[in-house]
């Protein structure tokens, strides 16, 4: 039983030195971090020059960086106006609904990558569904495909 005690006690003291290295750490992670440390907008003009891919990538670096990039609407919106130019009724139905800017990206981005691919001629001499790259097909609703098929007879 005395021995049971000893490594109770052992454990404890591990446990606590465990949680001095983690506060220490998160300490200096603190006084490293610039969102922390910045203005607020000093912070989104630093956000706002990245591109989409490098502001998903951020938003995946630290705790206090995901919630400053997930909850600035206004780092989302420059780039949805850029999906919007390919897919503007996707993008004005998902404003109508009250979706915030990044879940309107989130829910338009792929699919305006394909899009733009089908109603720029890409795959306009694709002869059956096995020439089709499975890899960025998106699933669109009839009215897109409206759209492509408009886009096809034009040419």
């Amino acid at each position: 039983m005395h021995k049971n005690y000893k490594r109770n006690s052992n454990s404890r003291v591990s446990h606590t030195e465990a949680n001095s290295v983690d506060a220490e750490k998160e300490k200096n992670e603190s006084e490293n971090n610039f969102v922390e440390l910045l203005p607020q907008e000093l912070t989104f003009k630093i956000f706002s020059q990245l591109d989409i891919r490098s502001l998903c990538r951020a938003s995946l670096t630290c705790r206090s960086w995901n919630y400053a990039i997930r909850n600035s609407d206004s780092l989302w919106r420059p780039h949805c106006m850029t999906v919007r130019a390919v897919c503007r009724r996707e993008i004005d139905d998902d404003l109508e609904s009250g979706y915030s800017w990044r879940v309107i990206l989130l829910r338009n981005y792929q699919k305006s990558k394909v899009k733009h691919e089908w109603l720029s001629g890409r795959y306009s001499n694709i002869c059956s569904p096995i020439s089709l790259p499975e890899k960025t097909m998106y699933p669109m609703d009839a009215d897109t495909w409206g759209e492509i098929l408009e886009a096809e007879l034009e040419r």
